[in-house]
């Protein structure tokens, strides 16, 4: 059985987008590794979504704040190093429907500050 097929938009139109994750490192901080460049921001506030089948359990559902470390690897304010290891199934069982990803949910960055009047 392979991994399930998962897609995520890497030019999402009105919004920053989910991200597949594809490892997360036992360390303080903890370290994302995405599929494909992430193009987020330090000080954007992300969700980790871990289904069970990756391992890292103890990760799934947590917010926080990242540090961008390279395009498509990010650290954030969390710390996994007593955590399980992350692992991607090589064969997952039916019941595995998601991948593992990460989403924004808000930013501390101050992105907006070069935004600009649009009188259309």
């Amino acid at each position: 059985m392979a991994v399930p097929s998962c897609y995520a938009n890497p030019s999402p139109t009105f919004q920053r987008a989910m991200r597949l994750v594809s490892d997360i490192t036992n360390a303080n901080p903890a370290v994302v590794t995405t599929t494909f460049d992430h193009d987020y921001l330090t000080g954007d506030i992300v969700r980790l979504m871990v289904p069970s089948a990756y391992g890292m359990t103890q990760m799934n559902q947590l917010v926080g704040t990242i540090s961008v470390t390279g395009t498509d690897t990010f650290s954030i304010d969390i710390n996994s190093s007593l955590f399980d290891s992350f692992t991607t199934p090589a064969n997952p069982s039916p019941r595995v429907r998601s991948c593992a990803h990460v989403v924004p949910v808000g930013e501390i960055n101050g992105r907006l500050t070069s935004s600009t009047y649009n009188d259309l």
